[in-house]
């Protein structure tokens, strides 16, 4: 099990925000903290722990005001460190390429791959094309509806048809490098794990898996290390020291290692 470390980005600034208030009218969102630091400064700092496999998110979509200003962030924090982190957020066939020479070592995929409420295999496609299963990342994050956990869209705020279970892992597994799993629904809030979605990919081992969401405790990580069977890698957002929360990232990684 691996610390995963994070570094979202909204209308220019490196934030945590409560994930189901994401919203694109207004580019508003419910904010736990604003940091007063640069996105540079967080890869560094990852960096000099020997921490890989983190994430940049921007969390703005293209049409907002704001995209250039969160875009030159990510690429402050991929030229930081680079190799060492991925980056999501409104990544294309036609704009993958560019992030990976920039420096990243995985793009992160929902919306492109997810249209219209379903998998577009002929994007899923296109997208290995451009730059290879090998630094493609899926992000298969859910919340849950009517007893199963639908993969959402969007920055979140869409609803596909398509479940997060084993048979799709199966089948998707073929075009990405790692799976990266939000749990939308206690994403920011600090209230605990969604035990019942590590369960469910727990019995899947088959490619890494990075879980994000609800993280408060160090019990919490001691829990999804025992569900997720080490198995599963975990980011902690909110609930971070570096991020205003009050756990320690030092303390996260031993108790992961």
């Amino acid at each position: 099990m691996e610390f995963r470390p994070c570094i979202d980005i909204h209308n220019g600034q490196v934030k945590q925000i409560v994930g189901s208030t994401l919203a694109d009218k207004g580019d508003y969102a419910a904010t736990n903290f604003v940091a007063q630091k640069n996105a540079d400064y967080y890869a560094k700092l990852y960096q000099g722990k020997g921490l890989k496999g983190g994430h940049i998110i921007l969390l703005n979509p293209v049409t907002s005001e704001y995209y250039e200003a969160t875009k030159k962030q990510a690429l402050l924090a991929l030229s930081a460190y680079s190799g060492g982190m991925q980056i999501g957020g409104g990544i294309t066939d036609q704009n993958a390429a560019e992030y990976i020479e920039a420096g990243a070592s995985h793009v992160i995929v929902t919306s492109f791959v997810f249209k219209e409420g379903k998998i577009n295999m002929e994007n899923l496609k296109s997208l290995n094309k451009a730059v290879g299963k090998e630094h493609i990342v899926l992000d298969l994050s859910c919340r849950k509806r009517d007893g199963a956990y639908y993969i959402v869209t969007d920055r979140w705020q869409h609803f596909t048809e398509e479940k997060v279970s084993e048979e799709s892992l199966n089948m998707l597994m073929d075009y990405c490098d790692e799976f990266l799993i939000h749990a939308v629904d206690v994403e920011g809030k600090s209230q605990g794990i969604e035990e019942e979605l590590v369960t469910l990919l727990s019995h899947w081992n088959k490619l890494p898996i990075t879980y994000a969401g609800g993280v408060h405790s160090y019990e919490d990580v001691d829990l999804l290390k025992k569900i997720g069977k080490g198995n599963i890698h975990v980011t902690v957002g909110s609930a971070l020291d570096l991020f205003g929360g009050p756990l320690s990232m030092d303390e996260i990684i031993r108790r992961c290692q």
